[in-house]
């Protein structure tokens, strides 16, 4: 007969969860979630056929808990900014799951920096062409330089080697969007890469 399974799969997801929260995704093994919920390993495995497939849930949970984060930035007085803020908040307040989501090598199931980067774009462009009157392209290419900023952080963050205060920050965040945003409004094709490089230069250094 199969073993009595005393808990839910969603059960075993949050407790799995929560250890990667306190320990890494690495540390979400059989013995370790069987521990926290008081049984054998024998049970873990009626719900899944391998310890992979709870942590490709895991990685879907950290998901929902960025989003949120992304969601509650987006519903601050200037949307665009207070994503990045909210990134930064994520990096400062979920350092681990940071790591499983951003500085994780890509597996099978999906993950990466390039997917959260993806995810973040969706939630964003809508604010962002109409607070800043962009193209769908144009908001794209906006959100993708400001977001290599706040990954900067974010990544400095978890790594306990950030040097800047929050306040700080935010003042680069703004310097960088604002110089970004008049760039894209004042030099036609440089989104799309298709401007004169060298004349815009010139005109520059020459001011």
């Amino acid at each position: 007969m199969p073993p009595s399974v005393k808990f839910t799969k969603d059960e075993m997801i949050e407790v799995a969860l929560t250890i990667t929260r306190e320990k890494g995704i690495d540390a979400v093994t059989a013995r370790e979630v069987a521990k926290r919920l008081g049984v054998s390993t024998r049970p873990i495995f009626t719900h899944y056929e391998s310890m992979d497939e709870l942590r490709r849930d895991v990685r879907e949970r950290a998901k929902g808990c960025y989003r949120a984060y992304i969601e509650r930035g987006l519903d601050e007085p200037i949307p665009f900014l207070g994503v990045g803020r909210s990134y930064i908040r994520f990096a400062q307040e979920e350092p681990q799951l940071y790591r499983l989501l951003f500085l994780t090598k890509p597996s099978e199931g999906g993950g990466g920096a390039m997917e959260a980067l993806s995810l973040s774009q969706d939630l964003a462009r809508p604010s962002i062409m109409r607070i800043y009157r962009m193209s769908a392209y144009e908001a794209d290419c906006y959100f993708r330089d400001l977001w290599l900023v706040v990954f900067s952080f974010g990544t400095m963050i978890v790594a306990d080697e950030c040097p800047l205060t929050d306040e700080q920050m935010s003042a680069v965040l703004t310097e960088v969007s604002l110089a970004v945003c008049k760039a894209y409004k004042e030099v036609p094709g440089l989104p799309e890469g298709t401007y004169d490089r060298d004349a815009v230069f010139s005109q520059l250094v020459m001011e």
